[in-house]
C-alpha cells in the first residue's frame, strides 16, 4: 500500500517488526536512523511487552511528536497486520517460530524480510515453500555474510574463472569462548527452538558456500558432540558445583563464563527486566543441564556437479575467525580472517572480562591481549605455476567491513545499487543453507549419509505452471 507524498515522491514503506530481541535491533536502528527517509516502522510484535516497550521508547525519541508505536502479542499478528497494513514484514523471532510468522504473513499478502535461519527443519522450509508458491509475494532472507567485502572477492575471483572449475572447499570456523558460549547460554542451546549450530549458526556459511561455488548442495553426512559445555563435561573437568546463572550469583565477576545483565544498559532492558514477563533466562551458565546442540562439529557435503565441501565448526576456541581453502582447476584460493584475536581476563577490564564483554561486541570493544594473532584479513589467490598473491580487500566503516550497511541498502533501497555478484538473497537460498544444517542433523541422529531429494523439497527455481488450456 505504499503511496506517494504531497510533493509526488514515494512515502517511505511501511515496516513491521515481529520478534524484538537483540536481532530486531539492527533493523530499528536502521529504520530511525539512516533508513528513515525510505522506511517506516510502524507496529512492533512480541511475545514480551517489556522487551518492546524497549524499542517503543527508541521510537518515541526518533519521533518525539508521534503516537506511540503500536505493540502485539504473536497471537495478535493477524489483527496486527490488518491493522497497520505494512508493506513489508520483518521476522526477527526465535527461530523455531519463523516458519509460522514468514507463511501467515505471506499468505496474508504481505512482503516478508527474514533473519537468518529461514527456519529450523524441513518441515518448516516446506511450509514457507508452499506459502510463497501461493502467495507469489516476496521473501528476503538476510545473509550479511555476503556482503562482507572479503566475502564479495572470493565470489569475484570465483565467479571470473581465476582458478578454474572449483573442485572442493575447506571451512574451519573457531567461535572463541566468549560467542561461542553465549550460544549455551540462551535459547539457542535447545534445538528445537534454534535447530542447533548446524541451522543456526552454520546457516551462514552453507549460504556462503553455495553462493561461492554457485551449486545446489546434494548428499550430507556429519558428526558432532557436545564435549566442552554442559554440566557432564563440567563434572568430568572437575568444576564443581556452579549457580545455575550469572545474575546474582556469588563471585560471579571472577567467572569469565559469566555474563553481567545488570552492567550492560541494552541486555538490562531487553532481558533483565523482562524476565518477569514470560520467565525467560537470558544469562544461564553454560555448564547447567539442558543443553541439546553440539559444540564440536564436522561435515561432509558433495554438490551436484561435483564440488565437495569440508566444514567444521568449534565453539570455544581461544580465537575467533575462519579459514577457507578452495581448489580449483587452475588454482587455489585462501581466506584467512581473525575477528578477534584473544579474549583475556584482565584486571583493566572492569569487573572482569567475562561479566564485562557483550558477547557480540566487536573486536575493538574486547580488551584482547597482544600476541602472535592479530586481527585482520589475509586473501591469498595462487595461480597453477604462478607464485601466490594477495588480494587486496576493500574495508568500509561498520560491521562485516561495511557489509551490513549494503545489505541494509539492499532491503530498504531495493533496486538502487548493481549487484552483479548476486548478493540478495532469497527464500530458495535460506531452503538450501537450513536442508544442509538439517541433513547433518539427521546424520547425527542416524549415522547415515543424508540425500537432500529425499526431503522432496526443490532445490532449484522451479517452472511457472502453464495456463489452464496450454500445451505447453
Amino acid at each position: 500500500m505504499t503511496t506517494t507524498d504531497p510533493s509526488g515522491a514515494p512515502a517511505p514503506r511501511r515496516y513491521a517488526i515481529v520478534g524484538t530481541g537483540h536481532r530486531a535491533e539492527m533493523y530499528v536502528a536502521a529504520l530511525l536512523g539512516s533508513h528513515a527517509d525510505v522506511g517506516r516502522l510502524v507496529a512492533l510484535c512480541d511475545p514480551n511487552r517489556t522487551r518492546m516497550a524497549y524499542h517503543q521508547r527508541q521510537f518515541a525519541a526518533a519521533h518525539p511528536d508521534a503516537a506511540p508505536l503500536p505493540a502485539y502479542v504473536p497471537e495478535d499478528l493477524d489483527t496486527m497486520l490488518e491493522r497497520e497494513r505494512p508493506d513489508t514484514v520483518i521476522v526477527a523471532s526465535v527461530d523455531h517460530t519463523h516458519a509460522e510468522h514468514v507463511s501467515r504473513a505471506l499468505r496474508a499478502g504481505y512482503d516478508v524480510i527474514t533473519e537468518k535461519p529461514l527456519t529450523v527443519d524441513a518441515a518448516g522450509c516446506r511450509t514457507i515453500a508452499d506459502a510463497v508458491a501461493d502467495s507469489g509475494r516476496d521473501l528476503v532472507v538476510t545473509f550479511n555474510y555476503r556482503y562482507s567485502p572479503r566475502n564479495a572477492e572470493v565470489r569475484r575471483l570465483i565467479a571470473e574463472g581465476v582458478i578454474g572449475a572449483v573442485t572442493s572447499v575447506h571451512f574451519e570456523w573457531v567461535l572463541d569462548s566468549v560467542h561461542g558460549a553465549d550460544y549455551f547460554r540462551r535459547w539457542h542451546r535447545d534445538k528445537s527452538l534454534s535447530g542447533g549450530l548446524f541451522v543456526h549458526k552454520a546457516t551462514h556459511h552453507f549460504d556462503l558456500v553455495n553462493w561461492w561455488v554457485d551449486a545446489v548442495p546434494e548428499t550430507v553426512f556429519a558428526l558432532g558432540d557436545l564435549r566442552f559445555y554442559g554440566d557432564a563435561n563440567a563434572k568430568e573437568r572437575g568444576l564443581g558445583d556452579r549457580p545455575a546463572r550469572s545474575h546474582g550469583a556469588p563471585d560471579a565477576h571472577r567467572d569469565p563464563f559469566a555474563l553481567d545483565l545488570a552492567g550492560n544498559d541494552r541486555l538490562r532492558q531487553l532481558y533483565l527486566e523482562a524476565e518477569a514477563e514470560d520467565g525467560y533466562i537470558r544469562d544461564q551458565d553454560v555448564f547447567s543441564p539442558g543443553i541439546t546442540i553440539e559444540d564440536n562439529m564436522a561435515l561432509l557435503l558433495r554438490y551436484a556437479g561435483g564440488p565437495m565441501l569440508s566444514y567444521s565448526l568449534n565453539a570455544h576456541g581461544p580465537w575467533e575467525g575462519y579459514r577457507v581453502s578452495i581448489n580449483g582447476t587452475e588454482g587455489r584460493i585462501e581466506l584467512s580472517v581473525v575477528e578477534r584475536a584473544a579474549v583475556v581476563a584482565a584486571d583493566d577490564v572492569i569487573g572482569g572480562f567475562g561479566v564485562a564483554v557483550d558477547p557480540s561486541a566487536t573486536p575493538e570493544e574486547v580488551a584482547a591481549a597482544s600476541g602472535a594473532r592479530t586481527e585482520g584479513t589475509e586473501l591469498v589467490l595462487q595461480r597453477r605455476w604462478e607464485t601466490a598473491q594477495r588480494i587486496p580487500v576493500p574495508e568500509g566503516a561498520g560491521a562485516h567491513g561495511g557489509g551490513d550497511a549494503v545489505l541494509l541498502d539492499d532491503l530498504f533501497r531495493p533496486g538502487t545499487r548493481p549487484d552483479p555478484l548476486g548478493q540478495a538473497a532469497g527464500w530458495l537460498d535460506g531452503v538450501r543453507s537450513v536442508l544442509v544444517g538439517a541433513a547433518a542433523n539427521q546424520a547425527l541422529t542416524t549415522g547415515q549419509v543424508v540425500h537432500l531429494a529425499d526431503f522432496g523439497i526443490p532445490l532449484r527455481p522451479q517452472a511457472a505452471a502453464a495456463p489452464a488450456g496450454s500445451t505447453r
